[in-house]
Parts: structure tokens; sequence; C-alpha cells
């Protein structure tokens, strides 16, 4: 049975308007981490408001640790429902120290009981010494861990975050990222987390659910859904990729475009599939002395880790369709109007609606 269920939910804010969440669907084990990853106005944050019971679902169903938290009969108050909340801004008390903003939220334990707890989940969270400073005296990631320690210190049944790591710079979010995630795990604590970051999304969680106008669009595992995106919303939200037409080979196996034949990863059943593009990971073209594709260089972006090569295909003349994108190793010298050769790897290439 599924530690936390979300069945049909439908949240309308107003009558004339579309929904902003339609039908979604969600079931969540015990000590998973998941992440609701999706542009601004994909329903998201409203989700996991829904969840926290900030807003009220239009319809449907949310049960936690087996209670029903929402129905169409009743609704347990947010307090009630044994959710712990990590804000955007981390929403800590400059005034208290460290260990009274963690120590906040324990209004039933006894002052001997909320000194131990918040000590236990200062330690976990690394910030043991710093009990007696002030949120001022703390860096963006020192708060953040305050803010999650805050949250863990009840127990609850949940974690919920709200873009955690929006407000830090990028070599601490990074690290943040490998922080969060092993705190969480050390707590055996179920999270739920929302991002419109696709690094963010992949780095910390077990499962992503990628959302747009309201309806989930696909839940899968990071890898898996880099490798075999749904449509072709979630493979271009999900980081990079070439989007071709063509048509399925008889035999299944092959996927004829206009830049010639590619093959798949897998054998498809034509009958099956109607009106599907391809989807082709730059990183998935590999540079080749003697490789099936060629093209000239059009643009070179210098990435760090690599190279954006945008590569015109000499059987794809016309300008009006995107060239090529292939990521090429930052030590190999690629320059604007050579000729290239590549072949692309089937792992990388998928099936899209």
């Amino acid at each position: 049975m599924s530690f936390i269920s979300m069945e049909n939910i439908t949240k309308r804010f107003s009558k004339a308007g579309g929904p902003a969440v339609n039908g979604l669907d969600l079931s969540i084990n015990k000590g998973e981490i998941i992440t609701l990853l999706g542009p601004s106005g994909c329903g998201k944050t409203t989700t996991l408001r829904m969840i926290a019971g900030f807003e009220h679902p239009s319809g449907g169903r949310i049960t936690i640790d087996g209670v029903s938290v929402f129905n169409d009969s009743h609704s347990i108050p947010p307090e009630k429902r044994g959710i712990g909340m990590v804000f955007q801004d981390y929403a800590l008390f400059p005034h208290m120290t460290i260990i009274k903003n963690v120590m906040f939220g324990l209004n039933k334990w006894s002052s001997r009981e909320k000194k131990k707890r918040a000590q236990e989940v200062l330690e976990l969270v690394g910030l043991e010494d710093y009990a007696d400073r002030y949120p001022t005296q703390l860096s963006g990631g020192q708060q953040q861990r305050v803010a999650l320690a805050r949250a863990l210190a009840p127990k609850p049944h949940v974690v919920l975050m709200d873009e955690p790591f929006s407000n830090l710079d990028a070599g601490l979010r990074e690290k943040m990222r490998y922080d969060v995630t092993n705190i969480l795990r050390r707590a055996e604590t179920t999270a739920i987390m929302v991002t419109h970051d696709q690094k963010d999304a992949f780095a910390v969680s077990d499962r992503v659910v990628v959302m747009k106008d309201g309806i989930v669009q696909q839940i899968a595992e990071p890898k898996e859904m880099y490798r075999c995106p749904k449509n072709c919303f979630v493979a271009e939200f999900v980081g990079k990729t070439n989007l071709l037409k063509g048509k399925l080979d008889a035999d299944g196996q092959h996927f004829h475009t206009n830049i010639g034949k590619v093959m798949l990863p897998q054998q498809f059943n034509r009958h099956s599939l109607d009106e599907v593009k391809l989807s082709i990971r730059p990183e998935g073209c590999r540079l080749s002395d003697e490789g099936a594709y060629c093209g000239a260089v059009e643009r070179v972006t210098y990435g760090g880790e690599y190279q954006e090569l945008h590569v015109r295909l000499h059987n794809e003349p016309d300008l009006r369709k995107d060239p090529m994108l292939i990521y090429a190793p930052v030590e190999q010298d690629v320059e604007v109007g050579t000729t290239v050769s590549f072949d692309i790897k089937s792992e990388l290439v998928a099936l899209v609606e």
C-alpha cells in the first residue's frame, strides 16, 4: 500500500478558467523522494499546497499513512497532517537563535524533550555547533539546513520542499543537493520537492513527476525519463534534444528521417505508432571520422564540460529547420565552417508523441 496517495485530484480557482491541476494520480512509497517538475503555472506548487492542506482540492482524495486527509466530505487541517514544510525563503525567525528556531514547532513537547530533539536534528544536519547563533550569522546553505532541521524536528510523515535551492548560487546549489539528499536518506524521511530546475530534480529524486498545464506528462526515475521521454514536451524540458519527424521502417528497428535512417534502441510495432517523432540527445551524437552522418558546423558554444556544435547536415539544406545539436569533447578543436562526421548511439534515441 502506498504511503501517500493522491487520487484524481483536481483544483479549480475559478469556474471560468481551466483547472490548475487536472485529474492527478500519484502514489508515493515510504522513504521515497519525489520531485514535481515543470514550468511556472504547471500546477506543481498548487499540488504541494494541497498535500499540505493550504489549498483545498476541488475534487479527489489524498491519503497519508493510511489516513484520508482530504476527500469530498472532509479535510484535516494542515497542523494535524504530520507535515514538515521547507519554504523557498526558509522563513526563519531572525530574533531567535538557531536552536529556538528548530524548537518552534514542538508545541506539545516538554522543554527537556524540545531541546533534546532540536539538538538531535541539528546534529543530523551538521549544525550542532551553531545552536546559539542567529540566522543572519549563517550562510545561505546553513540557513537552508536549519529550515530542514526545523521541518524534521516534529518527526513528520512527509517533508515538503518548495524550490529549496532557488536562492543559492551555482556552486553552493550543487553541494546542497547532495547535503539535503543525504540528510533525508539518513532521517529515512518521505519527501516531496517542487522545482522548475531539471538538475535539482534529477540530483535529489527517486522519481520525477513532470507536469504541464495541470496535467502529469510522465512519472519515472531520472535516468529512465532522460533516456526514454514519453513526449516532445518531456524530451525538451528535461534536457536539450533534437526532435525529428519521420517514419518507422518495416523492420520496426529503424526510423527514416530527413537526415537519414536512425537505429532505435528496441523494436517497435509500427501499428501502435501514430504521429510520432524521434528524440536524439546531443551526447548521443559521437564525432567520428567515418561517421554515418555528415554536416557543416554553423556555430560552436563552449559549455565548460563540453562544446555545443550546431551542425547543418549535407542532406538537410533547408535553413528554416534547426541544425543538429551535438556535444563534442572540450579538448577537440572544432571551428565554424568545418565539416564533421558523427554516429548516433541508439541508447539515447527515443520515439516520442
